[in-house]
């Protein structure tokens, strides 16, 4: 082991007074970001009139956004420190929510969620940073399972909360709210006591702005990605088609399918480390998506929710203490930035193919091959994954 990754003891709490304050600040945005997914292109289509292509523009230029910073991001945390950039991205992430009440036209809001998406970046990729530094190295699974409650809880209570906002079409409240929230979250913030991380010190290279040890992990996500970026996308269309089920309430039970699994799988990934947990997680995705595609029941359609949610919900967090189990402390920024941007680009890549897919053969077979992708990603995860894990894994 690297003599100079820090040692823990094994009695030490994860629930410290920094823990919880990252995790409130993170629950915070989270949840003022899960305000407007709903709700934002109703604004975009009532207020200013926008168009469907329009409107797919505006939102995925906030992705792309995210998608171009994160990798620089985690090279200026690893060489500058994570607190004072992560406390200037989320103050300013908090403010430009006002922007919306006064971006009148689709040009200016545009820009504005630009700005926006590099700002939620640079916040996201930081913050999970410090969630990481701040969590024993022995409990890091467990750690990360429960910061991951901080993102699956808004996405379940956020878009509810944006709608219920918004119902009259007063969308300044909404907005407001979600200023509110990110400003009482950079106050949480401010309360963060960071562990000193000794700094990267290797000159600026390109190469330095990814983890090339995180690469066989985050491949594998990035395939996950696809499948997961097609049903989040298309689920909707998907309930018009068949005429089963509720997509809100599809994304009701995914979300408790993640929170359930969270409570538990990083305590097993401690014990006993990824590969049975994972596993059994890509198992159940890949039999949610079989269920989805053949079972036109109500029943198969929430029951493939929850399978999904459960699976998806131990991927992540297994897979982020993986790649940190495989880095020095001043590396880590690069390693959360490799694995959220491939996370970005699998998304986005999953809205573009799914689509392709569902024009030409329609939904069913569509989510038919998203399940053979994730037992690709699987077979991949059996054949080399592993072993690049046992190989070069440091804490």
């Amino acid at each position: 082991m690297n003599p100079n990754i820090e040692m823990n003891h094994p009695q030490q709490p994860i629930w410290t007074r920094s823990f919880i304050s990252i995790f409130m600040a993170s629950l915070l945005v989270f949840t003022a970001f899960y305000l407007l997914l709903p709700t934002l292109p109703l604004y975009l289509a009532k207020m200013l009139k926008a168009g469907p292509g329009q409107i797919g523009i505006i939102l995925a230029i906030y992705t792309f956004a995210a998608l171009i910073i994160r990798p620089a991001t985690g090279y200026l945390i690893d060489i500058h420190g994570r607190k004072w950039i992560y406390l200037a991205g989320l103050f300013f992430f908090a403010l430009v929510f006002a922007g919306y009440m006064v971006a009148i036209t689709l040009a200016g809001l545009l820009m504005l969620r630009f700005l926006h998406g590099l700002l939620w970046g640079i916040t996201t990729t930081t913050g999970s940073t410090i969630a990481v530094d701040l969590v024993p190295a022995n409990r890091r699974g467990e750690g990360l399972g429960y910061f991951g409650l901080a993102s699956t809880i808004p996405m379940a209570i956020g878009p509810f909360l944006g709608l219920q906002l918004m119902s009259d079409g007063n969308y300044d409240r909404m907005f407001l709210a979600s200023v509110i929230l990110g400003l009482v979250g950079f106050l949480f913030a401010l309360s963060i006591r960071h562990p000193e991380i000794p700094k990267h010190t290797s000159g600026f290279a390109l190469k330095n702005l990814m983890e090339k040890s995180a690469l066989p992990v985050a491949i594998i996500l990035f395939i996950n990605m696809i499948t997961y970026g097609g049903v989040v996308t298309f689920i909707s269309i998907y309930v018009k088609e068949t005429g089963v089920g509720d997509a809100g309430y599809f994304f009701l039970v995914y979300a408790v399918g993640i929170a359930v699994t969270r409570l538990t799988s990083g305590k097993i990934f401690d014990r006993k480390g990824p590969v049975q947990i994972t596993i059994i997680a890509f198992i159940l995705i890949i039999a949610g998506f079989i269920i989805l595609a053949l079972n036109h029941h109500t029943p198969g359609f929430y029951g493939a929710a929850f399978a999904m949610g459960i699976g998806g919900g131990v991927l992540f967090p297994t897979f982020q203490a993986m790649i940190n189990n495989m880095v020095t402390p001043n590396r880590r920024g690069a390693a959360n930035s490799t694995l959220f941007t491939v996370l970005d680009l699998g998304i986005g890549a999953g809205m573009m193919i799914t689509g392709y897919l569902a024009g030409k053969t329609g939904l069913g077979i569509a989510f038919l091959i998203c399940s053979g992708l994730n037992i690709l990603a699987l077979a991949l995860f059996i054949g080399f994954t592993i072993r690049h894990y046992s190989k070069y894994r440091i804490t």
